[in-house]
């Protein structure tokens, strides 16, 4: 089953529905740390709908535990299981790979699963997945790469954190470009993080003489590697693609930067979503199994306006 919709269709669907005297559900939301920008709008936004939620329905219990390593959320899923008794489990994986047995773990004892984000290495674990949409991201990407450069060109290609959805942004990206003449000069991981993305495209520009353009794949790893094109003095030689919406990038591509032209949308507030329709599960007969995929946007002047937030964390 897939929802694409938005994520207000959740919080409608749950302010609609009267509490109802139950046992109490214990809710366990388990996310990586604000260890970089996008990360930091999604404990936000985890935050905020745990405490609507909780002042919503009397019925339901909450439990966050926020991770800066693979290992420590791990820890903290045990410890939920082990202290909480957890009835549901929201996780976004710090990565997929550590995580995918630990969740297994979770789910084959009964455990309601929602996996947000970064899929796990092994498919059919969860009950419901929430996403943005990788492939479209890597595919929305890539197509504004190839109407830009319509005779070719170099780039150099930033990738997030090893991932499964990563390795899905890739994929598409590639696709939309292949044929056009664009040729990938380097790729390599920055993390999701301005310092890793700021020394790898530092390596990149000692490297390559010559390139036209950067798929940063994410805003914080376009101002790590817009830091290092303007420290190189290089910055009316190429741009700069970044995505999901950072407000400061978001900005920049409604005043007309040359360096940003775009962006790309993938909103940190799916976390949201993914807590409200766990949460309708709980309140509910309501159907919310399956996958729930929010598609992505290329942000131009034409549009910025839209997706401008000044007061977002994020």
């Amino acid at each position: 089953m897939n929802f694409r919709s938005h994520a207000a269709i959740a919080a409608l669907a749950l302010a609609a529905l009267p509490a109802s005297a139950q046992e109490t559900a214990v809710i366990g939301v388990s996310i990586p740390a604000a260890t970089h920008g996008w990360a930091g709008g999604m404990n936000f936004h985890a935050q905020e709908a745990i405490d609507r939620l909780e002042a919503t329905y009397e019925q339901l219990d909450f439990v966050l535990a926020t991770a800066s390593d693979p290992g420590k959320q791990v820890n903290d899923i045990e410890d939920m299981v082990a202290t909480r008794n957890i009835d549901a489990l929201v996780v976004l994986p710090f990565e997929s790979e550590p995580l995918t047995g630990p969740v297994q773990g979770v789910a084959d004892q009964g455990t309601w699963v929602t996996v947000v984000d970064r899929g796990l290495s092994q498919e059919g674990i969860e009950d419901l997945y929430v996403a943005g949409d990788n492939p479209g991201f890597g595919r929305v990407a890539g197509e504004f790469f190839a109407e830009r450069m319509p005779d070719g060109g170099n780039i150099v290609v930033l990738r997030g954190i090893p991932t499964t959805i990563d390795n899905e942004r890739v994929e598409g990206f590639q696709q939309a470009i292949e044929g056009s003449g664009i040729e990938i000069l380097g790729m390599e991981h920055g993390n999701w993080n301005r310092d890793d993305a700021f020394t790898v495209m530092q390596d990149f520009l000692s490297r390559y003489p010559e390139i036209d353009a950067v798929w940063a794949s994410d805003d914080d790893m376009a101002i790590g590697a817009l830091a290092a094109i303007e420290q190189a003095g290089r910055a009316d030689e190429m741009w700069v693609l970044g995505g999901a919406g950072m407000k400061e990038m978001i900005q920049r591509v409604q005043e007309g930067d040359e360096m940003v032209p775009a962006n790309v949308t993938y909103p940190p507030a799916m976390i949201a979503t993914a807590i409200e329709l766990t949460a309708l599960n709980f309140v509910s007969n309501a159907p919310v199994s399956g996958d729930f995929i929010i598609g992505s946007v290329l942000v131009t002047p034409e549009n910025a306006a839209q997706y401008y937030f000044p007061d977002s964390p994020f």
